[in-house]
């Protein structure tokens, strides 16, 4: 990692491991089954009440969430992720952001994969997700062709 770069992933509560890092709250609510002590809440990162309450698709919601962020800015994320790494010594350690969707179930998204996004295009640096990844919908075999009698 070079020097000024912040050591982020992503993954959900439930597939959360101590060996992955230092747990950080990215969500609007807490949550009530993750028992490991999180090291902050990323509030610059949690989506407004207002964006969860939308019920938008995927790329509206997309849209939203990074006007969010583009209004708080690069150096806010960055400078409230340091200070709950600071807080707690996290050093080179990451910083795990946590929050409820999980990926693998066909149809989910989260907004902890459009952060890492929009933070690897403005910083350059790679966000990896710890968790599933989002399973790739194959289309339905065809159904089998019954054959015609012949008599």
């Amino acid at each position: 990692m070079l020097p000024g770069q912040l050591n982020l992933a992503t993954c959900t509560y439930q597939e959360y491991r101590l060996t992955m890092g230092v747990p950080v709250r990215t969500t609007a609510g807490a949550a009530r089954s993750f028992f490991e002590p999180v090291a902050g809440h990323a509030r610059t990162l949690t989506p407004s009440w207002g964006l969860l309450a939308a019920d938008l698709a995927e790329d509206a919601y997309e849209l939203r969430y990074r006007d969010q962020l583009d209004k708080v800015g690069v150096a806010k994320v960055r400078a409230e992720l340091e200070a709950i790494g600071d807080a707690i010594g996290a050093g080179d350690t990451p910083l795990v952001l946590l929050c409820f969707d999980v990926l693998s179930k066909p149809g989910n998204f989260c907004h902890r994969q459009h952060f890492a996004s929009w933070w690897t295009e403005r910083t350059g640096q790679q966000v990896p997700e710890l968790g599933a990844k989002p399973r790739i919908r194959r289309p339905a075999p065809a159904p089998a062709l019954a054959q015609p009698a012949l008599f």
